[in-house]
């Protein structure tokens, strides 16, 4: 118990763990080769280097990985949202494993046994910090070995283990094989980073060209021209000046993958104000029936409620936050509503049947008592119940009933997240709630009865008994219905993208343009449950110009239909599909010859300035700095770069920056004294420098690696 609570108060830091090294935990059990049947082919969801996973494949490595995210946060359901970044998650690392295995594969690098049994020994991996088996801050082997000893015995039948234990030592041995695999690919990893890091050197001339680009900085003031005010009346664009930008600047339109240009038209259906007036009056109704009732548990639940009531004592913090801030302000046996809350767009009823003191943390010992009968194990329960009270032990009269009476943590939040408690729950968790330290008491049950002694209490706190019945706004199947019928026959007037766009507003509607879609993704316009709009934009079958079927998506709320208007194919975009960024680039250089011949004889900064230009002060400006430009509203990395090798009294321009022309006049040159060049030093700090840039080089490994996602049909 107390491991598995361990990991548990460790959760989010181990969620950043699984992050480092996902890669065992994908790799080692699910990558496969596929047979390249035709029946298989079908079920590819993507491929890496050639190497393909099949749906069933990536659907198990994602519910494994899942697993894991539930055992850490103590969470089972996941939302659309979660689920979708776990996808991606999941799908990222078996790229980056299936990539880097295969450099390693190359290079003869591994993980041996003896280099992993190390790393335990020596105990300060941060994974391993992490772990149930940590003793006085520090990893400890022998925890693990009496752990995994403990284990085996049990697997075998020949564990003491108490039979409620069974589950969680099986959940911990679970955790730890999955460490153990994310352990030794992670060092794996760590082995191909470091013989990376070992190819990169520096040498003295850049060490001494990084320290001037630190340590030299400049004053200048500077007269600006921005390009922006240059009307494009002044300059003259043609499709040569485009294709020459293009053949220029091509490597910037080249994707790596597919993408879908679409438009769309959506519509959230919301509840009319016929719909809000029936809700009200409704819950009007379920006030005086709550106020009467004496059955709250049946009362709540006939109310279809999203908060539910099981009768037990909670702390505020299982309830809903809106509701946490009403229930401090009320007394016991006071309602409050029927209000209308705007952060859920609910409608709410509270009734707080009472308040008391209670710990947080109970730990205690238990004997369950049946027989053949209700009867009997009443009877055995209390004899139990007066040999105890006379001073028998606790323990040994547990023994005797074949049970072992092991002291035991409940705390608040493993039963107030419940969606359902039974009576016999509720009694028991109600009793242990209000019971004292030391104190014993024997709860009958229908069938049955337990001795329970509570032996320690923790963290008193406010625990509430509160009946909320909590129903969204939401629309009628008549105003749904009205909404379809409207959205349909926009639908069914338009037979083109054009009319689409032309008939939107005659519907109360709006279409959207120029959204691009990639088979990476999992909403279309940021639309919930859409995969099925998505696999129309990827079907093979749809062309560009088609226009999708009326898709119900959403939260059972949203109308989408959506248009297919490019189809951009993985590499270089062609010239008339980026045609208008291209030509915008033109017009901004154009702008600056432009500007450049007009002004190339200006000699001062006065002179700057009767011709318009905006003047500027900066200091301190160095070759690394990113120094902002208050007369051009932005950052102008080329301008620094201009600077840094300036002399004191220079006057210098045009210059030709990425949002303006400059003129500046260098004041001053300073060189920091107290930095004084170290070769060593600088070589140290050039090499890091390098080392951060390593990330293209994973970059050229995807690129390099032919990957291909499907998953956009399966899931």
């Amino acid at each position: 118990m107390a491991a598995l609570q361990t990991i548990r108060s460790k959760g989010a830091f181990l969620l950043i763990i699984i992050g480092i090294g996902l890669f065992a935990f994908i790799a080692e059990e699910f990558v496969r080769s596929i047979q390249t049947t035709t029946n298989e082919s079908r079920q590819v969801a993507g491929s890496v280097a050639g190497n393909k996973i099949t749906s069933q494949e990536f659907q198990q490595m994602l519910e494994e990985y899942k697993e894991a995210l539930k055992f850490l946060r103590g969470n089972e359901n996941f939302n659309e949202y979660e689920n979708a970044q776990a996808e991606d998650f999941v799908w990222q690392s078996y790229v980056n494993n299936q990539l880097i295995t295969e450099e390693c594969d190359k290079l003869g690098l591994n993980v041996t046994d003896k280099e992993l049994q190390d790393v335990l020994i020596i105990g300060q991996h941060p994974m391993l910090q992490q772990t149930p088996f940590v003793n006085k801050q520090k990893f400890d082997v022998n925890l693990l070995k009496n752990f995994l000893t403990e284990y085996d015995k049990m697997q075998s039948g020949k564990s003491e283990v108490p039979q409620e234990y069974i589950e969680q030592y099986t959940r911990i041995f679970k955790y730890w094989k999955f460490v153990e695999k994310t352990l030794r690919e992670n060092i794996l990893q760590q082995k191909y980073q470091m013989l990376l890091a070992s190819c990169i050197l520096s040498n003295p001339v850049e060490a001494k060209m990084n320290y001037e680009a630190t340590a030299k900085s400049a004053d200048i003031q500077l007269a600006v021209f921005p390009l922006r005010n240059v009307n494009d009346n002044l300059i003259k664009v043609t499709d040569e000046d485009i294709k020459a930008k293009y053949a220029e600047s091509k490597e910037k339109y080249h994707q790596y993958m597919e993408s879908r240009e679409i438009g769309f038209a959506a519509i959230t259906v919301e509840a009319s104000e016929q719909d809000k007036a029936n809700l009200h009056e409704e819950m009007n109704k379920y006030f005086s029936k709550l106020e009467s009732s004496d059955d709250l548990t049946s009362t709540v639940r006939s109310s279809n409620s999203q908060v539910t009531y099981n009768g037990i004592w909670i702390t505020k913090n299982a309830l809903p936050g809106d509701i946490q801030n009403k229930v401090d302000s009320m007394s016991p046996g006071s309602m409050k509503g029927p209000y209308y809350e705007i952060t859920d767009n609910t409608e709410n009823i509270i009734r707080l049947v009472g308040k008391i003191q209670a710990p947080d943390s109970i730990e205690c010992q238990m004997i369950q008592v049946g027989g053949a009968t209700a009867e009997e194990a009443h009877t055995r329960a209390d004899s139990i119940y007066k040999a105890i009270s006379a001073g028998a032990p606790f323990d040994s009269i547990a023994k005797k009933y074949n049970q072992n009476a092991t002291k035991q943590w409940i705390v608040s939040n493993q039963y107030e997240s419940a969606p359902t408690s039974d009576e016999n729950n509720t009694k028991m968790l109600n009793t242990l709630n209000t019971m004292s330290t030391g104190e014993l008491k024997n709860i009958t049950f229908d069938q049955g009865n337990i001795i329970v002694k509570v032996t320690d209490r923790k963290a008193m706190t406010t625990k509430y008994n509160v009946a909320v019945i909590k129903r969204p706004v939401t629309f009628s199947k008549e105003t749904y219905s009205k909404a379809y019928t409207n959205f349909s026959r926009y639908v069914a007037n338009s037979t083109t993208p054009e009319e689409l766009q032309k008939n939107a507003s005659k519907y109360g509607l709006t279409f959207q343009q120029g959204m691009e879609v990639y088979s990476n993704g999992h909403f279309v316009a940021s639309i919930p449950n859409t995969k099925e709009a998505l696999r129309w934009i990827y079907n093979e079958d749809t062309k560009e110009g088609g226009i999708s079927p009326v898709y119900e998506c959403g939260e059972n709320n949203t109308l989408l239909v959506v248009t297919l208007n490019k189809i951009h194919k993985k590499g270089y975009l062609p010239i008339e599909d980026v045609k208008t960024f291209v030509e915008n680039e033109v017009k901004q250089d154009k702008k600056a010859e432009y500007l450049m011949k007009q002004y190339a004889n200006i000699k001062s900064l006065e002179e700057a300035a009767q011709k318009g230009a905006s003047i500027d002060s900066l200091n301190g400006v160095t070759f690394n700095s990113n120094t902002y430009i208050s007369a051009a509203a932005a950052n102008d990395p080329i301008l620094n770069g201009s600077i840094a090798d300036k002399k004191a009294g220079q006057w210098v321009g045009p210059v030709k920056g990425s949002v303006a022309v400059y003129f500046y006049k260098v004041l001053n040159v300073h060189e920091n004294k107290a930095m004084k060049y170290n070769e060593s030093e600088q070589m140290n700090i050039v090499r890091s420098q390098h080392l951060r840039n390593l990330q293209t080089f994973s970059n050229d490994l995807y690129i390099n690696g032919n990957v291909k996602d499907k998953r956009y049909l399966f899931f």
